[in-house]
C-alpha cells in the first residue's frame, strides 16, 4: 500500500524529517530509508534507531511520531495509475490463450488482496478518504502489519504476510462452495515498491512487479537484477524474532535468480501490461484518470499518445507492427489494430 497505491511514503519522510530537524539531525537519506519500507515497525525502528542517534528515548519518539502522523496521513492521494488498476482487476478474468503461453491460468475471478506492513489503525487513517478505492479489496483480504496471524519477527522481507493473503484468498474461495480449486503461489502476483517487499514476494515463490519511489531507484539503480531476484541480502537472521509462533508454511521459502523473468520493474503502474500477465476485462470500459473515454485495457498513458497523434504531434505505428503474445514473442499473422 504505502508508496505503491497511495502517497503515504512522502509523508513519513516529512514526519520524519520534522523530528531529525527538531534535534539538530540531518533530513533521512534514501539510502537509510530503503532499508526501512515496507518492514514492519518493530526491525524498521531498530534500523533507524542505531542511524539517527537521536537524544530522545524510543517512547518519546514514538509519541511524537504519532502526533505528528495523525495529521499528516490525512494528506494521503492515490498515486498515478491506481484507481484505474485496481477497478480493472476488480473486475477482470484470466484469460484462456488462444496462442503462446500465459502465466495465468483461464477463464478464473481475479482475486484481490492486500498486504501491508501499516497497522490497523494508520491504514485507516490513510484511507478514510479511499473507502471506495479500497473497496476492491474484501475486508477478509485484507492483511495488516499487526495481524496476529502473522508471527512476530516475520514480516518482509520474509514472504509470511504474501502467504497469509493467498491463505486468505483460499479461505474466500471456499466459503463460495463452488468447487473452485485453491491458487497456488505461482499464480499470483505481487506489486511492490519496497526492496525487501519484493524479496518477499519472491520467497513466497510468486511473480512480483517493482514499482519503486523514483528516490529509492537512485539507490539501487546498479543492483536493479538483484532486486528483482529478491537476493539483496535483505534477509538477516539476527533481525527475526523466533519466540512468538511457528512460521507460515511455507517460510522463509527462497529467493530467485538473476534473469529468471519472475520480475520485472515498472516506473508506474499506468504501465502495466494486462495482457502480459494473461489477465481480460473485454467486457469492461473506462474513462481514464483525466476523464477520457477509452476502451478496456488502454492505458492513461496510451491515451496520451492518441491525443497526440490526433494533434498531428506523433505519428501511428506502421501497418504490420507486430503484436507480442502474452510473454512478450511475436506473433506471425497479426497486426497491431488501429485507433
Amino acid at each position: 500500500m504505502d508508496g505503491l497505491l497511495i502517497d503515504s511514503e512522502d509523508q513519513y519522510t516529512e514526519v520524519t524529517n520534522t523530528i531529525l530537524r527538531e534535534n539538530g539531525r540531518p533530513d533521512l537519506p534514501w539510502s537509510i530509508k530503503a532499508q526501512l519500507q515496507g518492514r514492519p515497525g518493530p526491525s524498521a525502528g531498530k534500523i533507524f534507531r542505531a542511524w539517527a542517534q537521536l537524544p530522545l528515548t524510543e517512547e518519546q519518539f514514538m509519541a511524537r511520531q504519532k502526533e505528528l502522523q495523525a495529521e499528516a496521513f490525512k494528506k494521503c492521494k492515490p498515486l498515478p495509475g491506481v484507481k484505474n488498476l485496481l477497478a480493472r482487476l476488480d473486475g477482470a478474468h484470466t484469460r484462456v490463450p488462444s496462442f503462446g503461453r500465459s502465466p495465468a491460468g483461464g477463464g478464473k475471478k481475479v482475486r484481490l488482496a492486500l498486504a501491508t506492513s501499516s497497522h490497523g489503525r494508520n491504514y485507516d487513517i490513510k484511507t478514510q478518504y479511499m473507502s471506495k478505492m479500497f473497496g476492491v479489496f474484501p475486508e477478509r483480504q485484507r492483511v495488516v502489519g499487526d495481524d496476529p496471524r502473522i508471527p512476530r519477527g516475520r514480516g518482509k522481507p520474509l514472504p509470511d504476510i504474501y502467504l497469509l493473503a493467498l491463505q486468505c484468498i483460499n479461505d474466500g474461495i471456499d466459503s463460495e462452495g463452488n468447487g473452485e480449486r485453491h491458487v497456488q503461489p505461482e499464480e499470483c502476483l505481487v506489486f511492490e515498491d519496497s526492496v525487501p517487499g519484493v524479496e518477499a514476494g519472491r520467497r513466497a515463490g510468486m511473480r512480483t512487479i517493482w514499482c519503486p519511489h523514483k528516490g529509492l531507484l537512485e539507490v539501487y539503480k546498479d543492483r536493479v537484477e538483484q532486486v528483482l531476484a529478491g537476493n539483496t541480502g535483505e534477509h538477516k537472521e539476527e533481525d527475526l524474532d523466533h519466540t512468538a509462533g511457528e512460521p507460515l508454511k511455507g517460510s522463509p521459502g527462497h529467493v530467485g535468480e538473476i534473469g529468471d523473468g519472475w520480475a520485472e520493474m515498472l516506473a508506474t503502474l499506468e504501465d502495466f501490461d494486462y495482457m502480459k500477465y494473461g489477465i481480460s476485462f473485454a467486457d469492461i470500459r473506462y474513462v481514464s484518470e483525466s476523464g477520457q473515454p477509452a476502451s478496456a485495457g488502454t492505458t492513461d498513458k496510451e491515451l496520451e499518445e492518441m491525443t497526440a497523434m490526433a494533434d498531428g504531434k506523433t505519428h501511428a505505428p506502421e501497418e504490420g507492427t507486430p503484436v507480442t503474445s502474452p510473454v512478450g514473442t511475436p506473433v506471425p499473422g497479426l497486426k497491431e489494430s488501429k485507433v
